[in-house]
């Protein structure tokens, strides 16, 4: 029996089985059940079990244990070894209980027999099934763990790593790098077994995060290793301290790691080039006392790869109507009851493959490559369509606010266009406010105000946006020509937690008052920054205190809802 292996555990050529039961009948009557075959040795209870377990350790090849017994049971030595060096030994359970076949299960044990033994071949067969899995189970892990370590190899590392994104291919991974920082002088300067026992000491606390996180981590190299974790899984910046902590108490050798990880693999790389690039990460780090941890930058690339995807699709997505306007209220305060009085123009862009695209993201690099007057058209002409749209059937006119950027200013075409536009769909000037970001008025002020001035002379409202938001001057209120200004969000989020913010709009509402100008307070989403608002005497407040950004069909909605109108 069992002739396909050629390692054997005792002298005698059979394996060493430990019986452990407080019956004597039942250690005698496993004892001639398997004689033949095993190799034996007993024990009368729990304690005297894990003695012997401890005595001969690597030399068993399977434990036959009882559950009721006295001094300490079953169930606490399977609970011993499984959080031991011996983890590994196979266990069967023999019990009369059938009722605890799954409990022992689940805690560790490979099989389970009931009393009275009834067919003493089937226990046989069992103990011979359950010693060949645990011994070729054992010659697998021989070949696919590192010696020193017990981590896996590289190659195992790679096939794991594999396998594990097979079965979780939605999950997103991150790869990471450690090594031991000069490691050649600690074999140099404190000899070979120094440096294994660092490795030994690192190779645990990895062992432990396996546990912990179910990470695969190898020893691929060296005091090289690779850990292939879940992303989010830990904290790498806490991880990585600890690690060194780790080695804090560790003779009187001076020992800390370097990592480089790669956050949110590109699974159409090969784990290799995965891997490559924590490499890269912890390369940028090499040499570098005061840090231990490096993150692969990619952004540069793909925050190309992603602009340059934007501005060729442009041109389709308008075409596309992938471009479509929300519309966000603005309520006069005024009096006690809000009154519905404007809205401002928003744009998104839904693409079909990346979703839902932030004004964020695409807005700065239209604004960068002059492709921002293409989508300004764009929305000025849809927006006005829309206007003139509920004009005619649901009898409303609503003043629009709409984005104007600088380039747009210098366009000769600006106003025909928009003329044309307001003529085309009935919509009077009054109807359409031009929001100015704060920043354009810093380039070439006495042409932008000589273009500002010819806007407002043809019946334009003139808003500046964002006042506030780094750039603002009072000279700059004095000298251009402004209808309104709208404040920056942050002043109005930040009014709670800064008594300065208060008084600086408290001291902006009576510039305004002081020169005429309506103000705008945008990000209003508390009844406290509303109350404060007009106590300040601000004019219009927007946000979503009122309302969100609102699609086309729930903008209508939401006015005829405020001022009355049936559908």
């Amino acid at each position: 029996m069992l002739q396909s292996h050629v390692k054997f555990h005792s002298i005698a050529g059979k394996r060493l089985v430990l019986i452990v039961d407080d019956e004597e009948i039942n250690r005698e009557m496993l004892k001639h059940i398997i004689e033949n075959d095993f190799d034996y040795i007993m024990a009368e209870n729990g304690q005297e079990a894990l003695e012997k377990i401890k005595e001969y350790g690597e030399t068993l090849s399977l434990v036959l244990l009882d559950l009721r017994m006295p001094v300490m049971d079953g169930f606490e030595v399977i609970q011993w070894m499984k959080g031991s060096e011996y983890s590994e030994i196979p266990i069967i359970v023999l019990s009369s209980d059938a009722a605890a076949e799954v409990d022992s299960l689940q805690i560790g044990a490979s099989d389970f027999i009931v009393k009275p033994f009834s067919f003493p071949q089937a226990i046989l067969t069992r103990m011979q099934k359950t010693i060949e899995l645990f011994e070729d189970r054992s010659i697998i892990q021989s070949t696919e763990r590192e010696y020193l370590t017990g981590l896996f190899n590289k190659e195992y590392f790679y096939r794991y790593a594999d396998q594990y994104d097979t079965f979780h291919k939605d999950l997103i991974m991150d790869a990471v790098f450690i090594d031991i920082n000069h490691f050649h002088l600690i074999n140099e300067l404190y000899g070979r077994k120094a440096g294994d026992d660092v490795l030994i000491h690192l190779s645990d606390y990895l062992k432990d995060l396996r546990e912990k996180t179910h990470c695969i981590a190898g020893r691929v190299e060296a005091d090289k290793f690779f850990v292939y974790i879940e992303h989010g899984k830990i904290d790498y910046t806490s991880t990585v301290e600890e690690m060194n902590t780790h080695f804090d108490d560790f003779r009187d050798i001076h020992v800390t790691i370097r990592c480089g990880i790669y956050q949110n693999v590109d699974k159409d790389f090969d784990i290799e080039t995965r891997f490559d690039r924590a490499i890269q990460a912890a390369n940028t780090i090499k040499g570098n006392y005061s840090r231990s941890l490096s993150f692969y930058d990619n952004s540069a690339y793909q925050k190309k790869v992603f602009e340059e995807r934007l501005i060729n699709e442009m041109d389709d997505a308008m075409a596309n109507h992938q471009f479509y306007l929300n519309f966000q209220p603005k309520y006069n305060v005024h009096n006690e009851e809000p009154v519905l009085s404007s809205a401002e123009v928003l744009v998104r862009w839904d693409h079909p493959d990346l979703g839902r695209i932030s004004p964020g993201q695409f807005i700065p690099i239209f604004e960068h490559n002059g492709l921002i007057q293409k989508l300004d058209f764009y929305i000025w002409e849809r927006a006005l369509e829309c206007a003139g749209k509920w004009k005619k059937e649901y009898g409303f006119e609503l003043p629009l606010s709409v984005n104007v950027s600088r380039m747009d200013l210098y366009n000769s075409t600006l106003l025909d266009f928009i003329e044309e536009k307001l003529a085309l769909h009935g919509i009077s000037r009054s109807n359409l406010y031009l929001e100015i970001t704060e920043s354009a008025y810093m380039d070439d002020s006495a042409q932008l105000i000589e273009i500002i001035n010819r806007l407002r002379a043809e019946g334009f409202k003139i808003e500046i946006d964002d006042f506030g938001s780094g750039y603002s001057s009072l000279n700059m209120l004095a000298d251009v020509p402004v209808d309104v200004i709208k404040l920056d969000m942050r002043f109005v989020q930040n009014l709670k937690s800064s008594e300065k913010q208060e008084t600086m709009i408290r001291l902006i509402m009576d510039i305004a008052k002081y020169l005429n100008m309506d103000v705008v307070a945008e990000g209003v989403e508390e009844k406290a920054q509303v109350d404060f608002l007009r106590s300040v005497g601000c004019d219009i407040i927007q946000g979503y205190y009122f309302s969100k950004p609102l699609s086309e069909e729930e903008f209508v909605e939401h006015v005829l809802n405020a001022t009355g109108k049936d559908k």
